[in-house]
């Protein structure tokens, strides 16, 4: 099918308010195939993927040990019982996460201990397996979230996104159990921040604090370092539990293993998915085991919280395959040079009538753009990444105003590529052209 072959199909048949398609015909591309960094449309024209869709091709996209790994699952069992009857690669992979998530950490704290997880399918669901753990350890329902956070658009989870964009349309029916705090970007706002949430906790019903380490949807935000210690301090004090919220910054994307250890913090829990599979609807919610076991009682055959599709065989047999390719090809480690080559380049763009920002942490960054009197460009950004998709770059704006554009790519990209959207970047920027 022909790009205007799909596009009108989508037009008759798919609801409105999912695909953007933009009047002028400059968006979207109709995805045919993609491999490594590369993504082909369905005319065949080549794109340099900065996105790695949404950040899940960690290892870069149809990787082929990844792609081998559910070919051979789905010729062998292509579905089991969710909670009822199980399979050997789920117990598999909840053993994997621990390792890698509190096992770790224990080695670095020398306090004894390991995770449990609870599958889902979607990010949001792993934030609100976190959010059912937290009320039933605690006994307390409020939860104390961020400005800018964004944690997914199920009904639990639209409590805790910021973005009235997201949350408005449906504030009828939502249960309003979140605390709106400051997000920090310096070390001077931090006392704003903690007498803001000491307030909450005031209150005598707040049992958590969700937070993403650093923000992706809400502008590649990076807080100072301080950040996530303090939250840490003031969980503990408060008898509550610190939820981190690494749906897009885990499985190297920053650097780390997950953005949370450049800090040197361990959560109560930590949500997982995106980059889990790299390209199968599998997400985690990981918390430490005696956490877990005081919160969730044992099944006695109907289980409280579970889904058809709950650990999926193929999801798992994918996730295995991919964590190892992310630890053979050392690609957490070279996400932190790249970034730091990224962040690099991206600091020597000269962008006339305009105010740049570059931040970003390994191979999340952003270029936030300013007009001279302060206000988001979000019309340049737009117009940009138009013009850079002609050109055959994939980009995304991220941010309230969409005013930054946002490099997540394959881990497995090369500096050469980044030189070279960085400079097609700097192109467009210049020209000042309209898509």
């Amino acid at each position: 099918m022909t790009t205007r072959e799909t596009l009108d199909l989508l037009r008759r048949y798919e609801s409105r308010n999912v695909t953007f398609l933009d009047p002028d015909g400059a968006w979207p591309i109709v995805w045919e195939r993609a491999e490594g960094v590369q993504v082909w449309d369905a005319e065949g024209k080549q794109f340099l993927d900065l996105t790695a869709a949404f950040g899940v091709a960690a290892a870069g996209h149809a990787n082929p040990a990844v792609v081998t790994a559910g070919q051979r699952q789905m010729a062998k069992l292509l579905h089991a019982m969710g909670d009822v009857h199980p399979h050997a690669l789920k117990a598999q992979l909840a053993r994997k996460l621990s390792e890698l998530t509190f096992e770790r950490w224990r080695h670095a704290s020398g306090i004894a201990r390991h995770g449990k997880t609870i599958f889902c399918n979607s990010g949001f669901e792993a934030v609100e397996a976190a959010l059912k753990t937290a009320l039933l350890a605690t006994g307390r329902h409020g939860v104390i979230a961020f400005k800018g956070g964004y944690h997914g658009l199920g009904y639990g989870t639209l409590n805790a996104t910021h973005r009235a964009h997201f949350r408005g349309p449906f504030d009828r029916q939502l249960r309003q159990f979140a605390e709106w705090v400051d997000f920090p970007a310096k070390p001077a706002d931090l006392p704003v921040v903690e007498l803001q949430i000491r307030r909450c906790f005031a209150r005598g019903w707040v049992g958590a604090i969700l937070v993403e380490p650093m923000q992706a949807r809400g502008g590649i935000n990076v807080p100072p370092p301080e950040f996530l210690p303090l939250l840490r301090r003031l969980a503990d004090e408060h008898q509550a539990l610190l939820i981190l919220d690494e749906i897009y910054t885990g499985f190297g994307r920053t650097g780390k293993w997950f953005a949370g250890e450049h800090s040197g913090v361990a959560p109560d829990l930590i949500c997982l998915g995106k980059a889990l599979t790299g390209g199968f609807p599998l997400s985690a919610c990981v918390g430490r085991a005696d956490l877990m076991d005081a919160a969730w009682p044992a099944s006695t055959g109907e289980a409280i919280h579970t889904s058809t599709f709950l650990g999926h065989p193929v999801g798992c047999a994918m996730a295995l395959a991919n964590l190892a390719e992310i630890e053979r090809l050392n690609l957490v480690a070279q996400s932190a040079a790249r970034g730091e080559f990224l962040l690099a380049e991206l600091r020597r763009l000269h962008v006339p009538r305009l105010t740049a920002h570059a931040r970003g942490v390994g191979l999340m960054a952003g270029l936030e753009l300013l007009h001279p009197d302060g206000s988001p460009a979000t019309d340049v950004v737009i117009t940009a990444i138009k013009r850079l998709l002609q050109r055959g770059c994939l980009f995304l704006p991220e941010g309230e105003h969409s005013n930054v554009i946002s490099f997540t790519p394959p881990l497995t990209i090369s500096e050469a590529q980044l030189a070279e959207a960085v400079a097609e970047l700097g192109r467009v920027l210049a020209s000042g052209e309209s898509p």
